[in-house]
């Protein structure tokens, strides 16, 4: 495995931690100089916040570490494509590089339905690295909507 895949690999850890709660299993860790200074993964259900999006949760994880809410330098590893919201404090953090492992055709804005890291208007620009361990990232999703589909038909789900 190269570097981008171990930490992609710590990545889909976290995001098994929020398929045990139920949440959508995204997962993130923030690298800097080789080591995982934050993790984070989605729990907006278990947390009652809109915005515990795995990227953030990261991305506050990283910054409490360091003390310092700008993470220049650093890489944020996260097993699906961001959203807006996600995009947004990805480029106010001013993380270097993004590596993400799947698409999110619906509300991706890496690649999927807009490019934002590239937005000459903003004051920090994030290299983008797509496709690290995709069906590994892709197949933790897709168990989990298929679990929650079956459970639904059982009547067990919402």
């Amino acid at each position: 495995m190269n570097q981008d895949e171990i930490f992609m690999q710590a990545a889909i850890e976290q995001a098994k931690l929020a398929d045990q709660l139920n949440e959508v299993p995204v997962g993130a860790v923030v690298v800097l100089d080789g080591e995982i200074i934050g993790r984070g993964f989605n729990q907006p259900i278990s947390a009652n916040d809109p915005t515990a999006h795995a990227e953030v949760m990261a991305l506050r994880d990283a910054a409490k570490q360091i003390e310092n809410y700008r993470l220049v330098n650093a890489d944020l590893y996260v097993t699906v494509e961001p959203c807006t919201m996600c995009s947004g404090a990805i480029v106010h953090s001013r993380i270097r590089r993004i590596i993400y492992g799947t698409a999110e055709p619906k509300a991706g804005v890496a690649h999927s339905q807009e490019n934002m890291f590239s937005k000459p208007y903003f004051n920090h620009q994030v290299d983008v690295t797509s496709g690290v361990l995709a069906q590994a990232c892709a197949d933790v999703i897709q168990a989990f909507f298929k679990r929650r589909r079956e459970e639904k038909k059982a009547g067990k789900g919402a």
